[in-house]
């Protein structure tokens, strides 16, 4: 997994990150009118469910980090209860055409990744206007 992650809140739990690049593909062509999964976004799910599942077979309930140079508890404890999964791949610009978005290669790639209990899958763009969309907000409120 590229991203080993905690929520933080008044409970704190693991969170898996996996992270391919911007430019990966996202659907290819299976029929008149029918986008598959791309190679890469079907593989990278299966990573990501494989690595939580080993995560949730090797580990406790209840995991309490160590630090990495002297061993010594960091105080934490870490629960995963089903530990939540993200994948973050692609772009949506991938499935616009030369006048805007392609209705049925979003509309296959929305019904596939909507269909996926873990991981949640999501674009850099996407990622990006989320982010920025805190940071906007935040200094708006400090303003």
């Amino acid at each position: 997994v590229d991203g080993l992650m905690k929520t933080v809140a008044a409970i704190n739990s693991l969170c898996f990150v996996e992270i391919k690049t911007s430019d990966t593909d996202l659907v290819r062509s299976y029929r008149p009118g029918v986008f598959a999964p791309s190679l890469e976004l079907a593989g990278a799910v299966s990573q990501i469910q494989v690595t939580v599942q080993r995560a949730l077979e090797d580990l406790t309930e209840v995991f309490r980090p160590t630090h990495s140079e002297t061993g010594d508890s960091t105080g934490e404890v870490l629960f995963q209860f089903q530990p939540r999964s993200f994948l973050v791949i692609g772009n949506l610009g991938e499935l616009n055409s030369p006048n805007g978005a392609n209705k049925d290669r979003f509309r296959s790639f929305e019904l596939f990744r909507r269909s996926l209990r873990w991981p949640e899958v999501m674009t850099f763009d996407e990622l990006y206007a989320r982010a920025k969309f805190i940071v906007d907000d935040a200094e708006a409120v400090t303003e």
